[in-house]
């Protein structure tokens, strides 16, 4: 795999976590159905593993970026797969609207586990390493790369807000019924 196909494969699946995070907030903003403690926690994996991504298109596919990766995608797996554990009893309830017939977090562990299917798969093509020898900065090229290193670095930062409007700087409501600070504002008022 040339190291050009290689920025093109990071460009796309920045644009998958991308698309995670998007339709996460378009639930959020739209039904109105704030994210848990747990859910916050998976956004924090998917945006991890969007740091990895980016350092790819920033610097070159590296082992360590993919590592780095492998790492995101393991723990947001492990907070999803805890989440669905605790809502697999009978009787237990569950948190969100179902989509596709499975609920959000169900569909982040399967987006984990992709997550750490693909990664691993790059990691077997050493020849995406070849002209690697720098470790400056060389964001040139590809359109596709730069919109979606964009894309994922303003949801990244729509989920810091977003949660800090949510939970303020304390502990997190679980569960959600409205943004903290929003509320706080409104009753000094």
């Amino acid at each position: 795999m040339t190291p050009e196909l290689s920025r093109t494969l990071n460009a796309i699946s920045m644009l998958a976590v991308s698309l995670v995070l998007l339709l996460a907030f378009v639930y959020q903003l739209a039904l109105y159905e704030l994210p848990c403690p747990l859910c916050l926690l998976q956004r924090v994996g998917f945006v991890a593993v969007g740091v990895g991504l980016g350092l790819n298109l920033l610097y070159g596919a590296r082992p360590r970026h993919y590592a780095l990766m492998l790492i995101a995608a393991l723990y947001g797996g492990s907070v999803s797969v805890r989440q669905i554990l605790l809502h697999i009893v009978p009787g237990t309830g569950h948190y969100g609207s179902p989509v596709l017939g499975l609920h959000y977090y169900t569909w982040a562990a399967i987006c984990f586990f992709l997550i750490l299917l693909g990664t691993a798969v790059m990691l077997l093509f050493d020849r995406q390493y070849a002209d690697d020898t720098s470790d400056q900065p060389r964001f040139g090229g590809s359109t596709l790369a730069k919109v979606a290193f964009f894309i994922m670095l303003g949801l990244a930062v729509l989920n810091v807000g977003s949660t800090l409007l949510e939970c303020g700087p304390g502990i997190c409501a679980d569960p959600p019924t409205s943004y903290k600070v929003i509320d706080e504002l409104g009753s000094n008022n």
